[in-house]
């Protein structure tokens, strides 16, 4: 019975906190930021990880509370504990933007929040983690190339761009100057600027 009893406490939990968002988003729609903010509050505080997410996006953009990025990142952070794709994204991003000195273990968290995030499938996390190794300090040219291939097949036209870069000058694949064209007119048709200049 005292099973039963935790069991139905649980559900009751997360039905109340998944509710709680939804108002929260529909209040963000309508225009009432901070009713929003306070029901993802209410969310969050009871441990939803979509709700702490959504909070973290009030902190980072100010919407319905103060703008407070140190705020934005510690919901990020519960939120990424609790393997949410996106809030692992914005919080490996966070921390390797905001690391006094780029401390060697902060880099590496950050790291793989990023790449458990690329691997979930977020497109933002693939082209920032394509851009970060092919321009990083000890540039890993093959692996960042692999992360903008990711990227430029999920439909974001600036990591195609940056393919087509790799195939021009050689970088992380063998240089391919007719494959590097055929990129930088995917981006063009997608309305990649760079790639229209490019191609000019």
């Amino acid at each position: 019975l005292e099973e039963a009893t935790f069991q139905l406490q649980q559900i009751f939990r997360i039905d109340i906190s998944i509710a709680l968002n939804i108002l929260g988003v529909e209040s963000m729609r309508a225009g009432h930021c901070r009713t929003g903010f306070t029901c993802f509050k209410l969310a969050a505080d009871r441990g939803y990880s979509k709700a702490q997410f959504n909070v973290g996006l009030c902190y980072e953009h100010g919407r319905g509370t103060e703008k407070d990025l140190e705020k934005a990142a510690l919901y990020y952070y519960h939120a990424a504990s609790s393997c949410h794709p996106m809030a692992q994204y914005r919080y490996g991003r966070y921390l390797l933007q905001h690391s006094p000195g780029q401390q060697w273990d902060r880099l590496q968290r950050a790291l793989t929040l990023l790449e458990q995030a690329a691997t979930a499938g977020i497109t933002e996390a693939q082209a920032y983690l394509g851009v970060f190794y092919m321009r990083g300090l000890q540039p890993r040219e093959k692996r960042g190339l692999k992360y903008l291939l990711l990227a430029a097949n999920s439909g974001d036209a600036q990591s195609r761009y940056h393919v087509g870069v790799c195939y021009e000058q050689g970088l992380g694949v063998q240089q391919n100057l007719a494959e590097a064209l055929r990129h930088y007119r995917e981006a063009a048709a997608a309305g990649n600027r760079h790639a229209q200049e490019r191609l000019k």
